[in-house]
């Protein structure tokens, strides 16, 4: 493996969580560069957060840079702090930095447009996509890597894929708390102007440190690790949870469906054919395909589709870009017939409920709850005693002792507030509050 190239003189980017991003390595800036990290600019970190919290229009690409400098940071800490002496030491070794580096700034390149949602319509994984950029030969991204060696590209996608020799170098990236973790929270809490995503970045900077196992911290840093992990728990319950952001996932999922439903019933003009999705329609996608999509081109397709002379993709389409979200109502698992029940009733007033409701629940979305007892108990945090034992966290902390393995979320129903808005109701509120009634006094039986 060649030795990276340093610029001549470094590069600095401004950013409003990090202050700077510090670039020194000609290959960083060359990644930058490339078209496949240059269209992370039009995809939201957020998705459809935004039209809750209107500041939420930040980028993967801001998020991206954020991750890479973290993690730049934190191998110059440990090669000041903690650098090998010896192999199987335990401590940093220097020469994982570049794959780290390189790791974490393209950690999320395999991301669709409006993220998680496009994930789940059309049965995509962004891990798998970005390792598969990272190792396709046709992209800039790739003949960028396989300068540094032949087999780079594949080390740094190993990484992504958790397969990597070296846990201390994915778990930078990939852990309880990593790089990727601490700058969405930090971003996210920023653009939408909350407070709960705040954490004490600059103390878990200096107290995690390598070790055999991977990445520990010192147990006198104990309190900031608690932080974040609460702060974590608290973004997820006001934020990612939001029931209006998932009404309007679910506005635009059933968009999509709609557009998938024409297209295979023969039913789509020449005139709004969305070309760049059909791939996806047949389930047959080059990463080519992959990388034309993004935020921006989706909302193009969805501008046509407000005079498409199908009524339900003309009104989804509305729906979403006016931000028209779908009204919900919260349920138990058990009352799955009253949801019939309500599908029907949406049904009779003139929606087809296939295209106008929704269950969604927040268990299903990407939240990663610090569980160290479960069956398959993703990485723990361990804290390092001054004796070198190491403990984990919930062990000694009562407050992550409380959240550990603690599920929180809601199942929703999710139906057009037009439905309530017929000759028999007069009200919208009232009728829906009755429905409500009915639901928990079902529950009491």
């Amino acid at each position: 493996m060649k030795s990276p190239a340093q610029l001549s003189r470094e590069k600095v980017l401004r950013d409003p969580i990090h202050n700077y991003i510090h670039v020194q390595d000609v290959i960083i800036l060359d990644l930058i560069n490339t078209p496949e990290f240059q269209r992370l600019r039009r995809i939201k970190q957020l998705g459809t957060t935004s039209f809750t919290f209107h500041g939420a229009e930040h980028s993967r690409f801001a998020h991206c840079l954020g991750v890479y400098e973290i993690t730049r940071r934190l191998c110059e800490f440990f090669e000041r702090n903690y650098p090998s002496q010896n192999l199987g030491d335990g401590l940093w070794d220097n020469s994982e930095r570049l794959v780290a580096l390189c790791a974490a700034l393209l950690h999320d390149i395999g991301h669709g447009p409006y993220s998680h949602t496009f994930e789940h319509i059309f049965q995509t994984d962004h891990e798998a996509w970005t390792q598969r950029i990272i190792t396709d030969e046709k992209t800039q991204i790739n003949q960028i890597l396989r300068q540094v060696s032949p087999e780079f590209p594949a080390q740094v996608a190993s990484v992504i894929n958790k397969t990597y020799p070296n846990p201390q170098v994915v778990q930078l990236i990939s852990s309880q708390i990593d790089a990727d973790r601490m700058d969405y929270l930090l971003r996210d809490a920023y653009y939408t102007g909350t407070q709960y995503g705040m954490f004490d970045l600059t103390r878990i900077m200096r107290v995690i440190r390598p070790d055999k196992i991977g990445i520990v911290f010192d147990v006198e840093g104990m309190h900031a690790v608690e932080d974040y992990i609460v702060s974590r728990f608290q973004m997820y319950q006001q934020v990612y949870f939001h029931p209006v952001s998932r009404g309007m996932e679910v506005v635009l999922t059933k968009l999509l469906q709609r557009a998938q439903f024409l297209y295979q019933n023969n039913s789509l003009s020449q005139t709004e054919m969305p070309h760049l999705l059909i791939p996806f329609f047949k389930n047959q996608v080059t990463v080519d395909d992959y990388l034309r999509l993004d935020d921006y081109l989706l909302n193009t397709y969805f501008n046509l589709w407000r005079d498409y002379p199908d009524p339900i993709l003309r009104d989804l389409a509305s729906r979403f870009l006016d931000r028209r979200p779908f009204k919900s109502i919260t349920f138990k698992p058990d009352q799955h017939d009253l949801i019939t029940q309500m599908q029907a009733w949406t049904q009779n007033s003139g929606f087809q409920a296939q295209f106008y409701t929704a269950i969604n629940n927040s268990f299903d979305l990407p939240y990663d709850l610090y569980d160290p007892h479960a069956a398959e108990p993703k990485t723990q945090i361990e804290l390092r005693q001054a004796d070198g034992e190491l403990l984990e966290l919930s062990t000694i902390s009562p407050i992550v002792k409380a959240l550990s393995g603690r599920s929180s979320g809601d199942h929703r129903f999710y139906f057009p507030k037009e439905m309530f808005q017929n000759p028999l109701s007069n009200t919208f509120e009232a009728d829906l509050s009755a429905f409500q009634a009915h639901i928990k006094n079902n529950a009491l039986q």
